[in-house]
């Protein structure tokens, strides 16, 4: 005889099990993507930012650009951190005079600078009323104009130049005067596997001129070359910062009309080495 019983439908239950699965999966998607991305700062390319003026003409307070790793090849300050316990470095290539690089500060290693190689290993290098010498021959310089800039709130005058370094490179240099603190130095003899390392804006660079607070450049603190800009801004200033009753939201409508206004859109993407 046919049982009248009415038939029972089973509905699968997510167990806890398939939800633990999944978060496994998120954790291990995560550690991917952290790999992939501590890879390519530690071997391709890490973001830097300019926060100081002694680049200038070159890079302005405000640029953001990315320096290739594998230029000069890799040592303990390639990897964040500088974890990987490697004397020396590994994959070496020479620096060539004239590149925008990034280093450790020799005195302080835990600073990040960046300069000009304007010194290669056996080179002797001075300054004297303002021009350069290199290996006792004067470095040519072609006056383009006077430009008016404005640093950390103030506007100075300028002399803007054209060096021509003795391999052919052209960049351009800012000079106040030619009778500054670090226009009339000595000559520097650059010793083996080191650097002497220039900024573009003479007068306002802490350098290799100054022996005591940065001298040469080890070939171990290389970072990298300075490849290109991503992004350039010349900041808000401060002139979002607004009081009264509603400035909280006066601030952020301040920002989203201004902001865009701020972004150096000429120069996103530009080679440093075209700069």
């Amino acid at each position: 005889m046919e049982s009248n019983a009415a038939q029972v439908k089973t509905i699968p239950v997510e167990t806890p099990k398939k939800e633990k699965d999944d978060f496994t999966e998120l954790l291990k998607a995560m550690a991917f993507a952290a790999v992939i991305a501590l890879f390519i700062r530690s071997f391709l390319f890490e973001p830097f930012n300019i926060p100081s003026g002694s680049m200038f003409p070159t890079l302005l307070v405000g640029d953001y650009l990315f320096v290739e790793k594998y230029s000069y090849g890799y040592s303990k300050y390639s990897f964040p951190g500088d974890f990987f316990p490697i004397k020396g470095r590994f994959f070496q290539s020479e620096p060539k005079r004239g590149d925008v690089a990034v280093f450790r500060q020799p005195k302080h290693p835990e600073i990040d600078y960046i300069k000009r190689i304007i010194g290669l290993p056996g080179d002797r290098i001075q300054m004297k009323e303002g021009r350069l010498y290199i290996n006792g021959k004067i470095v040519p310089r072609d006056l383009q104009g006077t430009e008016n800039f404005k640093d950390e709130g103030v506007f100075s005058v300028y002399s803007k130049y054209t060096e021509t370094l003795p391999n052919g490179v052209k960049h351009h240099i800012y000079e106040q005067t030619d009778e500054g603190q670090l226009d009339n130095t000595e000559e520097f003899e650059v010793p083996e596997d080191m650097y002497f390392a220039m900024g573009d804006n003479r007068d306002a660079s802490l350098d290799s001129r100054v022996q005591d607070q940065v001298g040469f450049v080890p070939a171990e603190n290389l970072i990298g070359r300075a490849a290109f800009i991503f992004y350039s801004t010349e900041g808000l200033n401060g002139q979002c910062s607004k009081e009264g009753l509603l400035a909280a939201l006066a601030n952020v409508a301040c920002m989203v009309y201004t902001y865009p206004q701020a972004v150096r859109f000429s120069r996103v993407f530009s080679s440093v080495s075209k700069l």
